[in-house]
């Protein structure tokens, strides 16, 4: 039976996840890491994309993105390949980097989408990498908290417009409410 095809409008909101072939590692250390940002950044501004949140893990990352136009397997096939080919080439190896297709969950109001912004900062707290967001600097939640300078594919006025009009009271509340989980789904869970 083949795949049903994705939800794709002008317009829609996603949280993205893609996780390594047989959960294993999609970045092996830092450098992976800011060459994973660097080909979100160029899909980012190719496809004209809003990047709300994002958060780079061992074996997986989590978007959640905006697609003006109806684009979002584009994207992420060429978000996918580009960087697979680099983490092949840099590491010796060949084959998939990346299980399957990526997963998509359609963000359906400015509710879900605050929902799935934490969802996604909290990811290293929930692995157990970490005890609070902005000791991740693999994360949006630090620039979107004000801890560190924005990088230039993630946009913030949607998210920080959400809590107030003005900049400090608009961080202070993110802060806040990112910080407002229960232990239990903070923290704790597996990788």
């Amino acid at each position: 039976m083949p795949r049903p095809p994705r939800i794709s409008f002008p317009g829609a909101v996603y949280h993205v996840t893609a996780r390594g072939n047989d959960r294993a590692a999609v970045v092996r250390d830092d450098f992976d890491r800011r060459c994973l940002s660097d080909a979100l950044a160029a899909v980012v501004g190719k496809f004209g994309w809003l990047c709300h949140a994002y958060c780079l893990m061992d074996n997986h990352y989590h978007l959640v993105v905006e697609t003006p136009e109806a684009n979002i397997s584009t994207g992420m096939q060429q978000l996918n390949g580009t960087y697979a080919q680099r983490f092949n080439q840099r590491h010796k190896r060949s084959g998939h980097l990346f299980q399957g297709r990526f997963h998509t969950v359609l963000v359906g109001d400015e509710g879900h989408l605050l929902e799935a912004c934490r969802y996604v900062v909290l990811n290293p707290l929930r692995a157990g990498i970490c005890t609070r967001p902005a000791a991740w600097p693999w994360s949006s939640y630090r620039a979107t908290a004000g801890f560190s300078s924005r990088p230039a594919f993630l946009t913030l006025t949607t998210i920080l417009s959400s809590f107030a009009r003005d900049t400090a009271n608009a961080v202070a509340a993110y802060r806040a409410f990112v910080d407002d989980v229960p232990p239990a789904q903070a923290g704790g869970g597996a990788r």
